[in-house]
């Protein structure tokens, strides 16, 4: 993995930025950004070598799914990236750790760098990016026409009852979710969301309705990326915009007299055995939030910012292709 290998200079240009500023935090940083790549690199392995277990199991509802249903090969496809270092989630840790090591000076502190580097850090833990990927899985499961199980995650029925949620459609997980689309403005000044490339197989083959953000924001179901890993899985520019989106959206509402609640306000509930490790990030990303409240994590010249957003839930579901409990 030749993306992963150090980059020395960087590294210098990082200690000559840091101890130029006399910063504090200075040797923290310097201590993490070779244990944070490591971790990063270390995950790739563990992909290539198939010891992530929803990776794993991405692979086998792939296979299933293709033989069910032949024609939706192309996005099938692409799903199965995400079981390896080819996949959108994987690809933006590498993005944001690069970011880091070779342009630190976008950063608005030497502290928003290293808690950066611990959102990567921790992102990378095997356990956590194996919850992660529960939301591309299940994508993959709803494919299957209930043939296959969801996995740490209720059934589609069961969660839209809890949540009063919508239908957003086939691959609604994975709504808001920076890494396979965008929140896009229409000539009518309204956000809706729009697929990266393939991805948009998903509208145009099961003929999902347009999801429009004021309507999303209201009426959302549970996925892992929005209820517990949106500070982990997003690198800090995609938080900022989101941010952006949901004052502008909160504007909007009140100037037509209407209240409007964050997609993010209220947790939902869908999560069901995950790892201990997803359940108690929740707390680390509170205290995160709470303390860059209202502050930018980068420059004020950089598009980037940060913000966080772990939930806790609890039930129960099946934890392989036998429908369990």
């Amino acid at each position: 993995m030749a993306e992963m290998q150090p980059l020395r200079l960087a590294f210098f240009t990082l200690l000559f930025f840091l101890v130029g500023c006399g910063d504090p935090v200075k040797e923290q940083i310097l201590q993490q950004s070779p244990i944070t790549e490591q971790r990063v690199q270390q995950l790739g392995q563990a992909l290539e070598a198939d010891q992530i277990r929803n990776a794993s199991l991405i692979k086998q509802y792939a296979d299933k799914v293709a033989d069910l249903k032949p024609e939706l090969k192309p996005l099938i496809n692409e799903f199965r990236k995400d079981a390896s270092t080819q996949g959108p989630m994987y690809l933006a840790l590498l993005d944001r750790i690069n970011t880091v090591k070779n342009q630190p000076s976008m950063f608005a502190s030497s502290q928003a760098l290293y808690d950066e580097l611990l959102n990567i850090y921790q992102a990378a833990d095997p356990v956590l990016y194996s919850d992660a990927l529960s939301d591309p899985l299940n994508v993959l499961a709803d494919m299957s026409d209930g043939m296959l199980p969801r996995i740490n995650s209720l059934s589609k029925s069961q969660s839209q009852q809890a949540n009063n949620a919508q239908d957003f459609g086939t691959g609604e997980q994975l709504i808001g979710n920076p890494n396979y689309g965008q929140w896009s403005t229409g000539s009518n000044g309204m956000s809706f969301w729009a697929w990266y490339g393939m991805y948009s197989m998903m509208g145009d083959v099961f003929g999902s309705r347009r999801a429009y953000y004021g309507d999303w924001s209201q009426r959302r179901n549970y996925s892992y990326y929005n209820d517990y890993g949106r500070t982990r899985y997003s690198s800090p520019s995609q938080l900022k915009k989101q941010t952006q989106l949901d004052t502008r959206t909160k504007k909007s509402f009140a100037s037509r007299g209407k209240t409007f609640q964050s997609p993010y306000a209220k947790n939902k509930t869908g999560g069901s055995s995950l790892s201990g490790k997803s359940k108690t990030a929740q707390t680390s990303a509170n205290r995160f939030r709470s303390n860059t409240t209202s502050k930018s994590s980068y420059a004020s010249s950089s598009k980037y910012s940060k913000n966080a957003s772990f939930r806790n839930s609890s039930s129960n579901t099946s934890r392989g292709f036998k429908r369990g409990k």
